[in-house]
């Protein structure tokens, strides 16, 4: 595989460091974990649904974690206690799992929900007025004021 010297990059860019943290866990030579099996899913325009198959698994046995834009999904089965049955073969997983979502900038979640053995995690991008685009008209006279859609001055008039 291919190493790419990002570099050049961290010495031209300011504010970029954790993008290109994550372009260099992309390109890492470890096997990315398959379990448990997921899905993501769009659902609307600014709306998201991470779908994890947790057979077997509880609500009480999944915990979900959201910090500093990585959602963490963990999930560890708790023994049954007065159960003593010997199991002849395994086929279901059971195992304790780990597995991390990055997020964008401005993605929340919204809620999560435990049916027919799947978890269901809702995430939605709410970008904030500071940070859509702004038309701005462009004035005939240079001594006018500039009208700003959505500004203070065009409000007030």
């Amino acid at each position: 595989m291919r190493q790419f010297d990002l570099a050049p990059l961290y010495r031209s860019t300011v504010g970029f460091d954790r993008l290109f943290s994550a372009l260099d866990g992309f390109v890492s030579t470890e096997a990315a974990p398959t379990y448990p099996p997921y899905n993501i899913e769009r659902t609307g325009e600014n709306v998201y649904r991470v779908t994890v198959a947790v057979a077997g698994f509880t609500e009480a046995d999944l915990s979900i974690e959201v910090k500093e834009n990585a959602l963490t999904i963990k999930g560890e089965r708790k023994p049954a206690e007065g159960k003593s049955a010997e199991v002849l073969y395994q086929g279901i997983a059971a195992r304790a799992f780990e597995r991390r979502f990055q997020l964008a900038d401005h993605v929340q979640v919204t809620g999560a929900a435990l049916e027919n053995g799947l978890l269901h995690v809702d995430l939605v991008r709410e970008v904030p007025e500071a940070k859509k685009p702004r038309r701005i008209e462009i004035a005939s006279r240079p001594s006018s004021q500039p009208v700003i859609e959505g500004s203070v001055q065009q409000q007030a008039a």
